[in-house]
């Protein structure tokens, strides 16, 4: 097998070798095996699917948490001649069925979607319709709840993975602490030999630490990156605002550098970034919103401006430098100055217990079936989507509910042929289930929207025939069609449960993830102090004890351990004007009014209901954002209860 492996590397991909532990992965995939390649960033976790893919009879299916992973892979990938698609929101309905015909005859080998993507109805029906070999999770440490990137649609994985009698899966990610890969493997059934550490730690990383006061940030930057004018490299930020300030000024300083983040036209995005990765713009000053899927191997140096968000986080930036193996610089610039905000961001997650008592009320006031429409039930009860995503996972996980489908609410098309054309193509049974699928739709000037309890009523029909069908026609240009509102439907398990201590077990259950995301952070702080060889310990952090001695080119090895200046001190709250802050928001409240929600607004953290009240332009909306929540709580708690 060994041997056959080797011969497809050289025919497809054009190497003689193999990289540490991709063999041992690919082998286990080949032999039928499930497997979870644990692999530092950049070291080709990608080909553990790549090869397999060319070998399998079937569909390989790779589920990806952003749009952008899937780019740069996609690309390779058609380069070595391998058939690879990706379905995505940004096609039109044309290129999406050009692709699913193209998986349906099995010209397509390897299929790239989000995980949303599987909350279709529309898709996870054409996926039931083709054989899928080897089902891919690419950054496969989301669907751990003790993961630093949980994302509660990635639970649904395994799931899917049995509906659609998959038999194999290919767990892949970069940054894995030793409970997240034991989670991981769990929750996939993958046995333990099958599960493979190749180590974290990098020889070519050079690691440092700068302690420094925010003011003196910009020019010590400037000075560090004078001798690196012509290399490639990326500086990451916390905000969108200072990602534009910093790029100006490196700009000013006559450095080749430009801003990228979420708040951008994508077009914008879309330019910087191949920009950068054709070399016409060297440094790029980035919120996280970009690095996923960036293969440029030629980066030379990674700055953290402002503190990552978490060591896994720190980890999975730093790994984007010196992907060629050449040495490369890893710089973070730290103080404990926005330590407040990274905290806040962390508090604002976590719901209120009245608002999990709005949504467990709702359960109780049902019979049997639960529907819901996730954004409606956010603003409801005032719970941030995420989170929400995840109470409607623990509530799964206690038992409670139980998730049966999920459907678009309403399915609108626009008659593309006459209707006489379009029943033409049909005979018999088939003619008359068409034909009372118009029959039955409530028709407007353009487009008729279908209606399942009138069609129902005149030719008894299974849902998923009636969407199947409408796929159909929309496939073969006879009709275009459009869905909208995605409704959930739960199964209620439970709905004589005692509401207040449900809701007290589930807040204790967020407050315990506050605390631990909490920990997190001071973690990643007490690492940057540290006076401890930092590759050593980084590795240590995820499971890799391979590198037994200090590693002699980190900052502290150089006898260079980081003083973390303290942050400057705020004014005391006591002489602050509460009323003055606090009574616009109070008022546009009124009933709703909150401790928590006073001081969210505070400190500048966005909640459902802020977005709908449209809270941002009221005065005091994040005048304290730079105080620490929980004392921000405590002020509020004492002058509302006076």
């Amino acid at each position: 097998m060994a041997k056959n492996s080797v011969q497809l590397l050289q025919q497809y991909f054009g190497f003689d070798t193999f990289r540490g532990g991709q063999a041992q992965v690919i082998d286990a995939v080949l032999n039928g095996y499930s497997a979870a390649a644990i692999f530092p960033t950049g070291a080709g976790k990608s080909l553990c699917y790549q090869l397999p893919a060319t070998q399998l009879p079937h569909l390989t299916l790779v589920v990806s948490p952003l749009l952008a992973l899937m780019q740069d892979q996609l690309a390779f990938i058609k380069s070595k001649g391998i058939q690879a698609a990706s379905i995505d929101s940004t096609q039109t309905r044309e290129q999406a069925n050009e692709i699913m015909q193209g998986v349906r005859s099995g010209q397509i080998k390897i299929l790239m979607i989000s995980v949303e993507r599987l909350n279709n109805e529309r898709f996870r029906q054409f996926l039931s319709q083709v054989p899928v070999s080897l089902l891919v999770v690419d950054e496969a440490h989301c669907i751990s709840e003790w993961g630093h990137n949980f994302r509660p649609d990635y639970l649904k994985l395994p799931q899917y993975r049995r509906q659609f009698n998959i038999p194999q899966a290919l767990l892949l990610t970069a940054t894995a602490t030793e409970k997240v890969v034991a989670d991981m493997g769990r929750k996939f059934d993958i046995a333990t030999e099958h599960i493979t550490l190749t180590g974290f730690y990098r020889s070519n990383l050079n690691l440092a630490v700068q302690g420094i006061a925010s003011g003196d940030k910009i020019a010590y930057l400037c000075q560090w990156l004078t001798p690196r004018v012509q290399q490639s490299g990326i500086v990451y930020v916390t905000l969108q605002q200072t990602a534009e300030q910093v790029a100006q000024q490196l700009a000013q300083a006559g450095i080749n550098a430009k801003a990228y983040h979420a708040g951008m036209n994508s077009d914008v995005r879309s330019q910087i970034q191949q920009q950068f990765m054709q070399g016409s713009v060297n440094v790029i000053v980035a919120t996280i919103a970009f690095g996923m899927g960036i293969d440029k191997s030629d980066i030379r140096f990674v700055v953290h401006y402002d503190l990552p968000k978490s060591i896994e986080n720190y980890a999975q930036e730093i790994g984007r430098a010196g992907r060629d193996g050449t040495n490369s610089d890893c710089l973070v610039l730290a103080n404990r100055d926005n330590l407040n905000v990274l905290e806040n961001f962390v508090y604002g997650d976590t719901p209120e217990l009245s608002a999990i008592k709005v949504v467990l009320t709702q359960i109780v006031a049902c019979q049997g079936q639960w529907e819901i429409v996730q954004n409606s039930l956010s603003s409801q009860s005032n719970i941030r989507l995420l989170s929400l995503k995840t109470l409607l996972v623990y509530l799964e996980i206690l038992g409670v509910i139980k998730p049966l489908f999920s459907y678009f609410a309403e399915y609108k098309y626009k008659m593309l042929v006459n209707e006489p054309q379009v029943l033409g193509h049909f005979k018999s049974e088939r003619q008359d289930f068409v034909r009372a699928i118009f029959d039955s739709s409530s028709k407007a000037k353009l487009w008729a929207t279908v209606d399942f309890d009138s069609l129902n009523n005149q030719y008894t029909s299974d849902r998923s025939r009636v969407v199947t069908a409408l796929d159909y026609l929309d496939q073969q240009g006879m009709i275009e069609l459009q869905t909208k509102q995605m409704t959930q439907v739960y199964q209620v398990l439970v709905a004589d449960f005692n509401l207040d201590k449900l809701s007290e077990k589930l807040f204790n259950r967020f407050a315990g993830k506050e605390q631990s995301e909490i920990k997190r952070i001071h973690h990643l702080i007490d690492f940057f102090a540290s006076d401890q060889c930092l590759s050593q310990q980084l590795s240590q952090y995820f499971s890799d004890n391979s590198l037994t001695q200090p590693c002699g080119h980190c900052s502290v090895c150089a006898g260079l351990v980081a003083q973390l200046p303290v942050a400057a001190p705020t004014t005391p709250l006591d002489s602050v004007d509460f009323e003055q802050l606090t009574s616009a928001i109070r008022a546009k409240l009124a009933e709703n009014c909150s401790v928590v929600l006073v001081s969210r607004f505070l400190c500048g953290l966005t909640t459902p209901l802020f977005t709908r009240l449209r809270v941002r332009s009221l005065h005091g909306f994040a005048r304290l954002e730079q105080y620490p929540f929980s004392e921000v709580k405590s002020w509020v708690e004492s002058k509302l209860s006076q």
